[in-house]
């Protein structure tokens, strides 16, 4: 039998919260135009003009240890909402590019179905159904009046 392997404890880097670099604020207590980045997403914004964050939220955690800065990965970043620009709406060509790669996936090269689903097409080659021998349930794929081979050649 191998030798037990000492594990060996890691340190948490601490670092005084006067020496973080930006500042750090708690829940509930961030300055009104500053946002993180998925309530900038809810708003229907992206970043935009931000070049990075200007403050820290700290997590849950850190929020009971008043004098050391937040090093966890749950923090969050914050950003603010005047540098911000509405999200970019793709064009009618990028949603055609992009319902034609989706249909690709989702289609059995064998029954010709698309599938609400992507299919396995690199390992088995066809969807379950053309695979196993059985007449899928309708409510899983999409009944379309066009041939879909059509739809992929053009």
């Amino acid at each position: 039998m191998p030798p037990t392997r000492l594990k060996r404890r890691r340190e948490a880097r601490r670092i005084p919260r006067s020496e973080a670099l930006l500042p750090e604020y708690d829940r509930g207590a961030v300055p009104d135009g500053l946002v993180t980045r998925r309530a900038l997403r809810e708003m229907g914004l992206s970043p935009g003009d931000n070049e990075g964050p200007l403050a820290i939220l700290r997590c849950k955690l850190c929020a009971t240890r008043p004098n050391w800065s937040c090093r966890h990965p749950s923090r969050g970043f914050l950003l603010r909402v005047d540098l911000a620009v509405p999200k970019r709406v793709p064009t009618l060509a990028q949603e055609c590019a992009l319902d034609k790669a989706m249909a690709a996936r989702t289609t059995c090269p064998q029954c010709l179905r698309r599938y609400y689903f992507c299919l396995p097409l690199r390992t088995v080659g066809v969807c379950d159904p053309c695979d196993q021998g059985y007449e899928p349930s309708p409510d899983t794929y999409m009944a379309s009046t066009t041939p879909v081979r059509h739809q992929l050649a053009a």
